[in-house]
């Protein structure tokens, strides 16, 4: 009995340190150089950075604990998010858009995630989608839909995968059927982030024959008559944010919602996933630097055998390979941003390796982080088990990572 207070004392300390070490891998203490996410920004890049960070950690990381317990939709903290531009990130500014780059736009996503991953894969989403409807749209789409998606006054959904066609996404059968000035949409989407709660839904359906060039894109609003959603998806990860089935039955879509010329959404598509593959590499990128932070906090405070873990030499090994994972990843993300950004001819290649080598090492060194903690990161106290959860799914989605396996290959091998 003697032992049971220090004992109740120490739980007490321990549960208390993952909001220590929270605090901490958003900033407030100096970060070693060598991971420094700062480095080699202008001081432009450097200000929104920060701006991101401290938006992080007094907005998102207190809540991201209960946003995820509740599977808490966090729609008010998105919209203060986009009074600081991050609504339409990469949007132009003459709609309501903050006009940055892509290297930007990595930059601004890798920081918020340090707060919650979850909500900013889901803000990176609706940006990709504003971008679509401002670079394909013409001016009177663009004025009617873009000002109110950049404010997160209305928020929008990318509807590709259906339940019969996931990395196969030209073989979609959703079909639009043309009738005049209108279009009679009859299909389903499936894992569509946002499906239910959000207000619009881009949409690739079918309005020619099969393959990439009978796909065309059409804009859908909540509301429309034969527009419904299925049950919200029970998720592993990603729960501050619904995913449902999007389920079209004789919707009327007018033809003046199709974004390019018909035949043109299949290559919108992919252009969009593009940046969708660099946004969410960034999204990784945020989670794994603060899993690192939280695991160097870890391992000076928590001690075994007498003596902290951090003087442990196996311990400092696999932080120093989660360091430089870490860094090896972000370079690669801010290569690929900076050559999309430039329309250069390997863009899309680099973006898919850049995809794939990112969420394969983040998830690596946010596990690791777990690891790290014993039976302490296995607890839902412990922020690193959450990080670790949210990023499992960047593997799978824009693209699985074995379909950017296949796009390297392919570009290596055609010539």
């Amino acid at each position: 009995q003697r032992g049971a207070a220090p004992a109740m004392a120490m739980a007490v300390a321990w549960r208390a340190a993952p909001r220590l070490a929270a605090r901490l891998a958003l900033g407030r203490r100096r970060i070693a150089s060598c991971i420094d996410p700062s480095v080699g920004l202008t001081e432009d890049q450097k200000e929104f950075q920060k701006v991101a960070l401290d938006f992080a950690a007094k907005e998102m990381a207190p809540y991201m604990a209960e946003w995820d317990e509740k599977e808490i939709f966090p729609v008010e903290t998105m919209r203060k998010a986009a009074q600081l531009g991050f609504g339409g990130v990469y949007v132009k500014p003459d709609v309501g858009g903050s006009g940055l780059s892509r290297l930007d736009t990595s930059i601004i996503f890798e920081a918020l995630s340090t707060g919650c991953t979850s909500t900013t894969a889901y803000m990176s989403i609706h940006n990709m989608c504003v971008w679509m409807i401002d670079t394909f749209g013409n001016e009177e789409q663009r004025r009617r839909f873009c000002p109110s998606l950049c404010s997160m006054e209305k928020f929008a959904s990318y509807c590709l995968t259906e339940p019969g066609s996931g990395s196969d996404a030209a073989s979609l059968l959703t079909s639009a059927q043309r009738k005049g000035d209108t279009y009679v949409l009859n299909g389903s989407k499936a894992f569509i982030s946002g499906g239910g709660d959000t207000d619009v839904y881009v949409v690739m359906c079918r309005t020619g024959g099969p393959g990439p060039k009978g796909i065309s894109c059409l804009v859908l609003e909540k509301g429309t008559p034969g527009l419904s959603f299925g049950k919200k998806e029970r998720k592993v990860g990603w729960n501050s944010q619904p995913t449902r089935a999007v389920i079209f039955e004789d919707c009327v879509v007018p033809v003046g919602n199709r974004l390019g010329a018909e035949g043109q959404g299949f290559s919108i598509a992919m252009q969009g996933l593009n940046g969708g593959r660099i946004n969410i590499a960034s999204c990784s990128l945020g989670a794994a630097h603060a899993s690192v932070l939280l695991a160097q906090e870890h391992l000076t405070v928590r001690k075994q055998f007498g003596e902290p873990l951090a003087n442990n030499q196996y311990l400092q090994f696999r932080l120093a390979e989660m360091a430089t994972r870490l860094v090896a990843a972000r370079l690669m993300v801010r290569s690929a941003a900076r050559a999309l950004q430039e329309g250069r001819e390997d863009a899309a290649v680099l973006c898919s390796m850049a995809k794939l080598f990112a969420t394969d090492e983040c998830f690596l060194i946010c596990n690791q982080a777990l690891q790290m903690h014993g039976g302490y990161g296995y607890l839902k106290d412990y922020a690193v088990q959450q990080f670790v959860r949210d990023v499992r799914v960047h593997q799978i989605l824009e693209g699985t990572n074995e379909v950017m396996r296949m796009i390297v290959a392919r570009n290596l091998l055609q010539g």
